[in-house]
């Protein structure tokens, strides 16, 4: 029994023998008198244990911007949404939780914690919901991704920038229909862009720095009314180039948070469309 539970529980070291292994740990051997040592070996002293804790990594906000409700599924106006949704998808991240007028969910993205967030308040309030959560959970304003879509980009185009303006995007929903229907041209749309990205800045306590993803959707075709443009649903062909392009999505966001923004926004800037690969 006694080798039995030698064995097991080993005895700790007597005080001469842990100073006897500082003692060694310590002393030089690399030009000894008395030690007959060609190589020159040298023993290191022994590395202290560090005490501290490792201070937890504050986690990503990706923020899609769209409307809720059935009117606005499957939409151009939309896109923000779907993209979250993909990312959600390709990550195993449930956003059927609502926090701070948010569908919204938690996971990672490798090692990173990450949160999505998809704002039920309609795009010209989306600074409620996004400033919110930024206050509560502490988040760096540079790891605050918005995407939204973007008329003044190509169809199923992403552009990926540090940070901006007001001038990004339209949340034109607070206006009655009647008067969109009637009144609402491209340019009109260009004038409201401001009201969305107003709405996050005041709730960002009016800074700007933080980054954006833009998600191409493209222009009106001839005199098509620019309401019932972002509003139409996808035909086969745009939503295969769009699934395509949620993919390289899905890379940036990788590359971002798991290496940088430089080189999320060289892959974006560079990345073919499935036109173009075809």
């Amino acid at each position: 029994m006694l080798g039995i539970s030698a064995g097991l529980f080993p005895r700790s070291p007597s005080a001469a023998q842990i100073g006897r292994r500082r003692f060694l740990s310590e002393f030089s051997f690399s030009s000894p008198s008395w030690y007959n040592n060609k190589s020159g070996l040298r023993l290191k002293p022994m590395a202290s244990i560090s005490t501290e804790v490792e201070k937890p990594r504050k986690p990503w906000l990706f923020v899609g911007l769209g409307n809720p409700g059935k009117r606005y599924s499957d939409t151009r106006h939309n896109v923000g949404f779907e993209l979250i949704d993909y990312i959600a998808e390709a990550e195993g991240i449930s956003t059927s939780s609502i926090s701070f007028k948010s569908a919204f969910g938690k996971g990672f993205i490798g090692d990173v914690p990450v949160m999505l967030a998809k704002p039920q308040t309609y795009m010209n309030a989306s600074g409620e919901s996004v400033g919110a959560l930024v206050s509560y959970h502490k988040i760096p304003l540079d790891q605050v991704l918005v995407m939204f879509d973007d008329m003044d980009l190509p169809f199923a185009k992403l552009r990926l920038l540090p940070k901006g303006g007001h001038g990004g995007h339209n949340g034109y929903s607070y206006i009655p229909e009647l008067v969109v229907y009637i009144l609402c041209t491209v340019a009109l749309f260009q004038f409201l862009k401001t009201v969305m990205m107003r709405s996050i800045i005041a709730h960002l306590k009016g800074s700007r720095d933080f980054p954006r993803l833009r998600i191409g959707i493209g222009r009106p075709p001839g005199k098509m009314d620019a309401a019932n443009f972002v509003l139409r649903p996808f035909n086969r062909q745009e939503r295969e180039e769009l699934d395509f392009t949620f993919q390289n999505g899905l890379e940036a966001v990788r590359i971002l948070v798991q290496q940088d923004f430089n080189r999320s926004a060289t892959f974006v800037n560079s990345a073919k469309s499935l036109t173009n690969t075809s």
